[in-house]
């Protein structure tokens, strides 16, 4: 029999972490004497500047994917060492920012070794990503771990199946080590845990990301704190170091073909595309709901400037006729069950509601009737930007910029830099 004292979620919380500090094992364990003080939040030199890394885990884990890969392949490196400086790099991260909610580096090492002797054996490599070590969201199930999604009655409920992604990128030769933090129901952009999707966290580490169209990238079999709800399509992407990367790894995801194990991705073989030598770009100033601050609007003026002088056409501003719009709709769709999907999971522990998800705690449940409006409402946006857009005759892109809450914003202008924590008050 369960009590409810053994439900609290403060408690199951501290229990979970707790777990997660013993997982990482005694040699990734930063000694007592090179850890920072409290009071600072920047820990982005660490690696560096701490001399708790050798050369060789600072060369490695400062290296592009793209660059990895290829030393793997030519035997210059074997995909056991790249694992081991990533699962130390990664048990660094999780002890000053706390950003990961699994971490397994006894499968790592053994899926790493594993392809290791495949390669020496055969001189094959098993796929385009062989030996590549792959974090993952915490939101992708893998068989015997957790998905809470920032969840306490979500704890000790381990997956019985894999997310589809997972078991392609296995069959790609990547190598899972780690399950990144969310926040709660990963429908919070800006919090304690700059979760977000894609553009979220990129923006605040200043790295690459490419956030598709649904249907590109498999979804297929991963958790959602929103279970259900299509109204706005959820997908996945890659965040990596470089452009590269990005290219890199969506070329290897689309060749594995995922529409003939998920029948909602689209059968779209990849198809390159030459690179244009001049694009024409629309600037959005002000999306006419919040006024950037000035550091942000100088930073889109030099990106302008800069764009000008290396010959690209800027057409002028974007006009933002249907943001405010766009968002109301959102906003509305993401709470139309009346919040009941939330509420049922923060339920069996007695777990608060943030107070960033007001609106879900207070929202009234729509009925089929007023929902299937809103989706003839999000229809009509959708077909005047696609006319807005066209009107341009060419356009290749909007450049905009990124926002950021007021303290994110302080610390910003405080350090002119954009790196930021993802998952605490320090900045990794």
């Amino acid at each position: 029999m369960t009590t409810s004292s053994e439900l609290n979620w403060e408690k199951i919380a501290a229990t979970k972490r707790a777990a997660l500090a013993e997982q990482i094992p005694l040699e990734y364990r930063i000694p007592q004497q090179l850890l920072p003080s409290d009071d600072q939040l920047d820990v982005t030199t660490f690696p560096k500047e701490s001399g708790w890394f050798d050369q060789k885990e600072l060369e490695i884990t400062e290296s592009s994917a793209t660059q990895i890969l290829k030393k793997i392949a030519s035997n210059s490196w074997t995909s056991e060492e790249v694992t081991r400086a990533f699962l130390k790099r990664a048990a660094a991260a999780q002890q000053l920012t706390n950003c990961l909610t699994d971490f397994f580096p006894t499968e790592a090492i053994s899926i790493a070794k594993s392809l290791d002797e495949l390669f020496q054996k055969t001189g094959k490599l098993v796929g385009p990503l062989h030996g590549l070590p792959v974090s993952l969201k915490d939101n992708f199930n893998i068989v015997g771990k957790d998905s809470t999604i920032g969840f306490a009655s979500l704890v000790d409920e381990p997956a019985a199946y894999n997310a589809t992604l997972v078991e392609l990128l296995e069959k790609l030769g990547a190598v899972r080590y780690c399950k990144t933090n969310v926040p709660t129901a990963m429908m919070i952009p800006e919090s304690v845990n700059n979760g977000g999707s894609l553009r979220i966290p990129a923006a605040c580490t200043g790295i690459f990301t490419l956030r598709p169209s649904f249907g590109r990238f498999t979804t297929q079999d991963c958790r959602s704190g929103l279970a259900g709800q299509e109204a706005v399509m959820s997908v996945n992407g890659p965040m990596a170091k470089s452009l590269e990367d990005i290219t890199f790894y969506s070329k290897a995801v689309v060749d594995a073909q995922p529409w003939l194990i998920d029948p909602k991705c689209l059968p779209i073989p990849w198809r390159p595309a030459e690179r244009k030598s001049k694009l024409k770009i629309a600037v959005l100033w002000n999306d006419g709901i919040v006024q950037p601050t000035p550091p942000v609007t100088r930073a889109l003026k030099e990106t302008v400037e800069k764009l000008q002088v290396a010959g690209h056409e800027i057409v002028g501003a974007w006009d933002p006729l249907q943001h405010l719009k766009a968002i109301e709709l959102l906003g509305r769709m993401f709470v139309a069950d009346g919040g009941k999907s939330v509420r049922k999971l923060l339920a069996p522990t007695d777990e608060p509601w943030r107070p960033e998800m007001r609106n879900y705690s207070e929202a009234p449940e729509l009925g089929t009737y007023d929902m299937w409006q809103l989706h003839l409402q999000r229809s009509e946006v959708q077909k005047q930007y696609l006319e807005q857009w066209m009107s341009y005759d060419g356009l290749d892109a909007i450049l905009g910029n990124y926002y950021l809450k007021q303290d994110a914003i302080d610390r910003l202008t405080a350090a002119y830099s954009t790196d930021m924590s993802l998952c605490s008050r320090r900045a990794w």
